[in-house]
This record gives structure tokens, C-alpha cells and sequence, in this order.
């Protein structure tokens, strides 16, 4: 039966907010990334370039955040069960992002400060995001 998948226990339609929080987030800290490296006109000189800059994070998030139960009924409840669950469920997610830049969207090696970076940038967006979405 379908209800009892995988993911329709760790996907609630209620949590779709917050989806929608941390696909802002996402986009903002990862856009926000790109236009400090190749300036502030080059998500719309170079939009291509930009979606495939974000892909790898984007897709990282939706592998691995609603298998880990980002969007579950309990996730969606309060600020205390949200922000912890999507900070622990980025460390995988960020593992994923890195992978897939190094070996399909950027192929070539990968810093560990390009890590950090990415893990402690990812882990305060989707944070803040979803505090914002509890307080407003």
C-alpha cells in the first residue's frame, strides 16, 4: 500500500512550508556563494551556469532531507524539531552535494575549506529559514 512507503512516512503535506523555506534558503546561501566568486551579475549573465551551481546542493537536499524525515508531521510541528533534524540531515546532504560537484558538475578535486564552507553556510540557512518560518 502506498501510505506505508518509505517516504509517505517521512513526507507530511503539512511540512510543505518548510520545503519551501529550505529551497529558499538553499538557493539564496548558494547563489549568495556563486555571485562572491564570478560577481554579482552572474546569475543573470549566466543563468545555465547558475542552475548547474546550485544542482549538486538542490539535489543533495531532495536525496537525502526527506529520506532522513526533514518533512515528516513531527519535523513540521515546532522550531525546536525542525532545526536541529535539517541541520543533522545537511551533513549527509552537504557529503552528496560535494560528490556530485566533484565527479559530474565541477569534475576535479574538492578543499576540505570548500567543505567546511558548504556544511557550516548550508547547515545556518536551512536554520535561520526555517526559525523565520516559525516566527512569521
Amino acid at each position: 500500500m502506498a501510505d506505508d512507503g518509505f517516504l509517505a512516512r517521512r513526507v507530511d503535506a503539512g511540512a510543505w512550508p518548510l520545503a519551501a523555506a529550505d529551497l529558499g534558503a538553499l538557493v539564496a546561501v548558494f547563489t549568495a556563494g556563486a555571485v562572491r566568486h564570478n560577481g554579482p551579475t552572474f546569475p543573470l549573465d549566466l543563468p545555465v551556469e547558475w542552475l548547474l551551481t546550485l544542482a549538486p546542493f538542490l539535489i543533495g537536499w531532495a536525496l537525502v532531507g526527506p529520506a532522513v524525515g526533514v518533512y515528516s508531521a513531527g519535523a513540521a510541528e515546532t522550531a525546536k524539531a525542525a532545526i536541529p533534524l535539517a541541520v543533522r540531515a545537511w551533513i549527509p546532504a552537504t557529503a552528496v552535494a560535494v560528490g556530485l560537484r566533484a565527479l559530474v558538475f565541477e569534475p576535479g578535486p574538492i578543499t576540505p575549506v570548500f567543505v567546511g564552507v558548504t556544511l557550516l553556510s548550508g547547515a545556518v540557512g536551512l536554520g535561520v529559514a526555517r526559525w523565520l518560518r516559525f516566527r512569521l
